[in-house]
């Protein structure tokens, strides 16, 4: 699923439905909606730390819904990248914040600024 992390097919569960909206007879009589299903907690293949980040930013079951083709096969291929981007963005570590000071220049910019807005306000204020 992502670079250095791939899911089995056997840790994902497809679930195959008719789709919903008009469609005439052959949206009436295929199950093309395609749900694929991850369980967290039974995966052999995420580490402990994974999965509890996984849980706590998706929750305990990773959901992906792919209805938008007629065929199924393409809304299975549609399902299962959806369900890979949902789990690598639960997945990813963020980057921590390098706190940094802000540049001479911005700060001649910001102080400008004030003394514009400072002067704009100035100027409504009746002659004292």
């Amino acid at each position: 699923m992502t670079s250095r992390l791939a899911i089995p097919l056997e840790e994902v569960e497809l679930r195959f439905s008719r789709s919903s909206g008009p469609g005439g007879q052959h949206a009436q009589k295929t199950e093309t909606r395609v749900e694929a299903v991850f369980d967290v907690a039974r995966s052999a293949t995420l580490s402990e730390a994974q999965k509890r980040r996984l849980t706590a930013r998706v929750g305990p079951v990773v959901r992906a819904v792919a209805q938008d083709e007629r065929s199924q096969s393409r809304n299975r291929e549609l399902a299962l990248e959806r369900l890979g981007q949902a789990i690598r963005a639960g997945v990813r570590v963020p980057r921590k914040r390098r706190p940094t000071k802000p540049t001479a220049a911005s700060r001649a910019r910001r102080l400008e600024e004030k003394r514009r807005r400072a002067e704009r306000k100035r100027l409504r204020k009746p002659p004292a």
